[in-house]
């Protein structure tokens, strides 16, 4: 996860970070990023069922009958374990996190004990009453998935209709002054939208929206061949950052932030050199301190059968079920391999990530990816568009 407006607009220091000696449980959830401990945000599929059937999917979710693994009761002593290890974000998606009924009851649970929770969400099913029972809980997010203006996220959706409804989910939280942002894949498809997607944000006054790379996972592997080019990559970051800058300047403070591509960071630095060589200094710090792809280790997953896995997207590999072993014990068992080597995984790349100069605040990027492309979890991640010379230069 790279902030471009932290970074590029200036909005923090390394020294903000230090302030608060960078343990999970002291950092402001926009400081998270760039804890030393990276206890893991859990992102909990909480349910497999979804009202929708969008093409790129990751969870290849179904329709919204049927049961769910865990219940109630099981939900509760996995929050208990997990607020006990110390997470200090819970992230309730799905599938459809709405179609639980207990969704704000385990919200409202998880914030008793201590941690945030958010939800990620297609927005449809949303309701003003529904926004001020999530305001009235203490929810502390809502992130709602927008994959274009009405035609292109209709079509992606295959519902027609979604749009609409979804805005009008982002609308229902804003009424009630619960935080409300967008989330973006970006693919071939949909790239020419990201233009009306940042006057939406304009116009609409939503204070954060993440763009996220695409990961060959799911139904979303489907999509390999429509994955953004290299210098699409290089152009689409760079019109983010300008379009940023522009909201910044026109005093609208919008936190945006780029997801799942940590050649970014390196990115967003080799462009700041040219521009404003103290401020990237500065960044440079910043990335060192949020250290790259954190998948086995910043972040976890826990999917609607209990499985647990090192992120949301890469589901070839279980480490456990929580229904059967504790998260605490499975994510810090030593036994597991390639959980141990995740939390290392800068000394397991092969190729030009061995290599790069960038290694430190990369980590080698997304391994989901390299193992969905190459067949190899160490190999290159396929997505980096950064040039050879680039990642060769001294810093």
């Amino acid at each position: 996860m790279i902030g471009i407006s932290k970074l590029y607009c200036n909005s923090i220091e390394a020294s903000d970070t230090l302030r608060y000696g960078r343990k999970s449980k002291d950092l402001p959830s926009h400081l998270l990023q760039f804890s030393e401990d990276k206890k893991p945000v859990i992102v909990w599929n909480m349910t497999r069922r979804c009202n929708l059937n969008c093409v790129h999917c990751y969870a290849k979710a179904t329709n919204t009958k049927g049961e769910d693994y865990i219940d109630t009761s099981s939900a509760k002593e996995m929050i208990d374990d997990l607020a006990d290890f110390g997470v200090p974000v819970m992230l309730f998606s799905g599938g459809e996190p709405l179609v639980r009924e207990d969704l704000t009851e385990l919200a409202e649970y998880t914030v008793s004990k201590g941690m945030r929770a958010v939800i990620s969400t297609n927005g449809t099913l949303i309701s003003r009453d529904k926004a001020r029972e999530l305001k009235s809980i203490g929810l502390s997010y809502v992130g709602i998935s927008i994959d274009g203006l009405k035609q292109v996220h209709d079509s992606f959706r295959r519902i027609d209709g979604a749009f609409d409804k979804a805005m009008q989910g982002v609308e229902n939280c804003q009424m009630e002054g619960l935080k409300v942002g967008l989330r973006f894949t970006m693919n071939r498809q949909n790239v020419d939208e990201l233009p009306g997607i940042f006057d939406l944000i304009k116009d609409r006054e939503i204070p954060r929206v993440c763009f996220y790379h695409l990961v060959y996972s799911g139904r979303g592997s489907a999509l390999i061949d429509e994955d953004l080019s290299a210098q699409q990559k290089r152009s689409t970051l760079d019109l983010i950052i300008d379009r940023t800058r522009e909201l910044f300047d026109a005093g609208q403070q919008t936190e945006v932030l780029t997801v799942d591509n940590h050649a970014d960071g390196p990115y967003l630095y080799l462009r700041l050199l040219k521009e404003d060589p103290e401020r990237a200094q500065e960044v440079m710090e910043l990335l060192k301190l949020n250290e790259g792809n954190n998948s086995g280790r910043g972040i976890g997953c826990i999917s609607w059968d209990g499985e647990v896995y090192a992120d949301q997207f890469w589901r070839e590999h279980s480490f456990g079920n929580v229904l059967q072993t504790p998260f605490s014990r499975i994510w810090n068992d030593p036994d597991k391999e390639l959980l141990s080597k995740l939390k290392d995984k800068k000394s397991y790349v092969k190729g030009r990530c061995a290599s790069c100069k960038f290694l430190d605040v990369c980590a080698g990027n997304f391994r989901a990816r390299a193992e969905a492309y190459y067949d190899d979890i160490w190999a290159p991640d396929p997505a980096c568009y950064l040039t050879d010379p680039e990642i060769a230069m001294e810093l």
